[in-house]
């Protein structure tokens, strides 16, 4: 899986932009700080249902990656897109998840991948976007 961009800061790699409404769920305090240096210009909504251009959720089961893109598939904006992070291998945890999971909890919402990327030394992160045919 890439690594991070050398000097491209977090925010430019997660697609973050000024003036997007985003839903962040689980992320470490560390990466939320990350993403802050950058300065954008966005508007947090409290619940995915609100409404979203860009959502980044953290999760260590496949059941709960479903569960949170059930709720976020409905409200995301058609040219819009979800991260989602796992532990990455080097992060010594005991989860089953991975990119192969993601990916089939992905296509039954019309959800494809698009990119990947080291979040940081303990997570790994998968974009996702809806299916052109479905936007």
């Amino acid at each position: 899986m890439p690594g991070a961009a050398p000097g491209k800061p977090l925010a430019r790699q997660l697609s973050l932009r000024d003036g997007q409404r985003v839903w962040f769920d689980s992320m470490p305090e560390a990466i939320e700080e990350e993403i802050a240096e950058y300065a954008l210009e966005l508007t947090f909504v409290a619940q995915p249902e609100e409404g979203v251009d860009a959502a980044h959720v953290f999760v260590t089961a496949q059941e709960q990656l479903i569960s949170l893109l059930d709720r976020l598939r409905p409200s995301l904006s058609p040219d819009g897109h979800i991260w989602v992070s796992w532990p990455s291998e080097d992060a010594n945890t005991d989860t089953a998840l991975g990119a192969d999971a993601i990916r089939d909890a992905a296509e039954p919402h019309g959800l494809v991948v698009t990119r990947t990327l080291d979040v940081d030394e303990d997570w790994a992160g998968m974009k996702l976007v809806i299916r052109k045919e479905l936007r």
